[in-house]
């Protein structure tokens, strides 16, 4: 490969490159597919990949050498819920267990959203969507909390959160119906819902299509997917609005019999409906276990993404929002090649969230993930430490340091990296240092 081969251009997001664009240069990474290079990225984009050693930083640049990490495109959380996420270990009664009616504190929201985020962040996924509860009894709190979040992470990571109703049908629903309006008027809002909960899950579903068809923005629909005539309806109104309609964790649908699964999938792949499956575990009012028939929907042509769901909330205590660790279960438990599940936490989980495709290729966008190790198994098995480049600059590193006692010194086994350092007291004496 020539140190400067350029790739045929993406199209243009909108972000500034070329003169008086900052630059970095990722020297000695190696690719998913075992090729160690050099990536140059100027403004938000890769400039140039060339072979390890071949590629210089521009004029003033930095450098970041990645001896002994995997470079890939980084990825991206579908799934999140933003205003319970962190509220496990609230004091007194809990005020974040799913209910739409127990008023809630903003300024509250808006410091657990921001921490959760970060954290997301530092997981390497520089692009989140979060759910958020709108209704009759807290108004948009939580959804202008979230929406303070997203600007205070301006520059880290890009957050879009989803309004997501309780109630839209009938004379009970109207007040939510015109605050669902209201909140997609904000801009950078998705039209969300939660059809399993109203008394007409179909009416709701209209009215969340119609008002993401009237503004011209995606559908992200929060749903067991357990009910095959209404997964029809959704099919058929998805298909007419030909925009982006995702609904997820869809866990229900792997309790319905596999023929009638399998006839639902193919009716969602026809309309182009995406599904977000939570292998972590279930999220939300539902507390649902179990994970979407992944290879059913992928078979029937369903782009299915992988997302983190519940962040030590009421319904999952220990919740990690970790992509990688979706991938590796959707790779251990799943039935995934490991390639396949991170593709589900980065390109198809961008591609949900309308994002242009990332590949370590000139012209793409520089959202990157450098993880230490040398082969994708390995680094969705173990992946502790991390570097995460967003818009083209690093935006959060998590490095981690294994120490072991002076008697592994003898055992040759092989290490990624090894170092002395002076013995501490009531430390390990002297041993090996393996950064992991």
């Amino acid at each position: 490969m020539s140190a400067d081969r350029k790739q045929p251009q993406p199209p243009e997001d909108g972000a500034a490159t070329g003169a008086g664009a900052t630059s970095l240069l990722l020297s000695h990474a190696r690719l998913a597919d075992g090729r160690a290079v050099d990536v140059r990225l100027v403004g938000d984009r890769i400039e140039a990949v060339g072979t390890a050693g071949s590629l210089g930083p521009v004029a003033g640049g930095a450098r970041v050498d990645l001896t002994g990490h995997l470079l890939l495109p980084a990825p991206a959380e579908p799934h999140a819920h933003a205003d319970t996420a962190l509220s496990a270990d609230s004091p007194g009664p809990a005020p974040y267990d799913g209910s739409y009616d127990v008023p809630c504190d903003g300024e509250e929201v808006q410091r657990r959203a921001t921490e959760a985020a970060l954290l997301q962040l530092g997981h390497g996924a520089t692009a989140l969507r979060a759910h958020v509860r709108i209704a009759a009894g807290r108004g948009l709190t939580s959804l202008d909390a979230v929406l303070r979040t997203r600007r205070s992470l301006h520059g880290l990571g890009e957050l879009t959160p989803v309004a997501v109703p309780r109630l839209l049908t009938g004379v009970a629903g109207a007040e939510e119906r015109a605050l669902l309006q209201d909140a997609v008027r904000r801009g950078g809002v998705v039209a969300g819902g939660r059809p399993d909960g109203d008394p007409d899950p179909a009416g709701h579903l209209e009215t969340v299509l119609t008002v993401a068809a009237e503004h011209g923005v995606p559908a992200d629909l929060h749903t067991e997917g357990d009910d095959p005539v209404w997964l029809a309806r959704l099919a058929a109104m998805a298909g007419e609005l030909g925009a982006g309609v995702t609904i997820g964790p869809c866990a229900g649908l792997a309790r319905l019999p596999s023929e009638v699964a399998g006839r639902a999938a193919e009716r969602l792949a026809a309309a182009g409906v995406a599904v977000v499956c939570l292998p972590q575990g279930g999220c939300g009012e539902a507390g649902s276990r179990g994970v979407a028939p992944v290879g059913l929907l992928r078979a029937a042509g369903v782009r299915v993404a992988a997302g983190s769901g519940a962040l030590r909330d009421a319904a999952n205590p220990v919740g990690r929002g970790d992509p990688l660790e979706a991938a590796y279960l959707l790779a251990s438990q799943g039935g995934l090649a490991p390639e396949e599940a991170y593709g589900a936490v980065s390109a198809e989980a961008r591609a949900v969230l309308g994002l242009p495709e990332v590949r370590v290729e000139a012209g793409f966008p520089a959202e990157l993930l450098a993880v230490r190790g040398e082969r994708l198994a390995g680094v969705l098995s173990l992946a502790y430490s991390r570097i995460v480049v967003h818009r083209g600059r690093v935006v959060a590193r998590t490095s981690a340091v294994r120490e072991y006692c002076d008697s592994a010194a003898a055992l040759d086994l092989p290490r990624q990296a090894r170092t002395k350092r002076p013995p501490e007291p009531g430390g390990p004496q002297a041993g090996p240092v393996v950064r992991s």
